[in-house]
């Protein structure tokens, strides 16, 4: 076994855990969630913010790290959405988090599980302008967080990220916080009163419940299925890029990235197959 397989053996497994915030309700979250085609729960978290709480995971029988699956869980949800969506992980030797926003590359920070830093100081800059966090009151408090304190794990860290988020709105249901087992987050998520379960469903309900849960957004005219100019570049842009993404994906056998890839190829082609069949007058 080689040294980069047994640290990734080592990064997997029941100590670890993940936690998906997007900065939408959930009605318009469903839909993008079902195209990942994972078993989730999603429940409200906080002011126009929602969480998804995975059933499972590869990361669980040792297949593949955490961070790598998480990050390309975000990516492909934030790929065409009009709403970021930041990934919390921890397994037994860091925790982290990873920030995806549209086409624009992901951002992350970790932390080792003594809580050193290991992350860029940008990295917390460019999350805090990405999410429309005060420049001075959050950005101290996050800075706080890229320095040493022997009082604090990473677990403890990430949570202290999330205490400076519920001034943007966030707040998780009880029992869901870094740190807590597969199986009391997913028990936590049942009991919240308006979580549902998230499931991959037919293509032709996913695309129905895109085209009702996106209706009124001002992103509509770049959307893939409204057939105007801008969607048609949108749809060949995303069928581009996925391509290459999904290729790479395979070769580095991760199946978040291969799930980005796969999202953006299908939103690509839902554009050009729409465009087809509703020509325009």
């Amino acid at each position: 076994m080689s040294t980069e397989e047994f640290q990734a053996g080592r990064r997997t497994g029941p100590a670890s855990g993940a936690l998906l915030l997007c900065r939408g309700v959930p009605g318009s979250v469903a839909p993008a969630a079902r195209l990942l085609r994972e078993r989730m729960l999603l429940a409200p978290a906080g002011r126009d913010w929602s969480v998804l709480v995975p059933e499972g995971g590869p990361w669980l029988h040792g297949d593949e790290p955490v961070d790598r699956v998480l990050g390309g869980w975000a990516t492909a949800l934030a790929v065409g959405a009009p709403w970021p969506v930041l990934a919390l992980w921890w397994d037994a030797d860091r925790a982290g988090y990873t920030l995806a926003a549209g086409f624009r590359s992901p951002v992350g920070y970790v932390w080792l599980a003594n809580g050193t830093p290991a992350g860029e100081d940008e990295a917390m800059r460019t999350f805090a302008a990405r999410l429309g966090l005060d420049p001075v009151l959050d950005m101290q408090s996050l800075d706080q967080l890229t320095k040493p304190d022997p009082e604090a794990d990473a677990r403890a860290r990430v949570r202290r990220l999330l205490a400076v988020l519920t001034r943007a709105g966030v707040a998780l249901p009880a029992g869901l916080a870094p740190g807590e087992p597969a199986g009391r987050l997913r028990e936590a998520a049942r009991a919240h009163p308006h979580a549902r379960q998230i499931e991959g469903e037919g293509w032709r309900d996913t695309v129905r419940g895109e085209l009702e849960t996106v209706a009124d957004t001002l992103l509509t005219p770049w959307l893939p299925w409204v057939g105007t100019p801008e969607s048609r570049a949108l749809a060949l842009a995303q069928m581009a890029a996925g391509l290459p993404l999904a290729a790479w994906g395979v070769r580095r056998r991760s199946g978040g990235w291969i799930a980005a890839g796969a999202l953006l190829l299908a939103h690509g082609a839902l554009g050009l197959a729409y465009d087809v069949t509703h020509p325009r007058d």
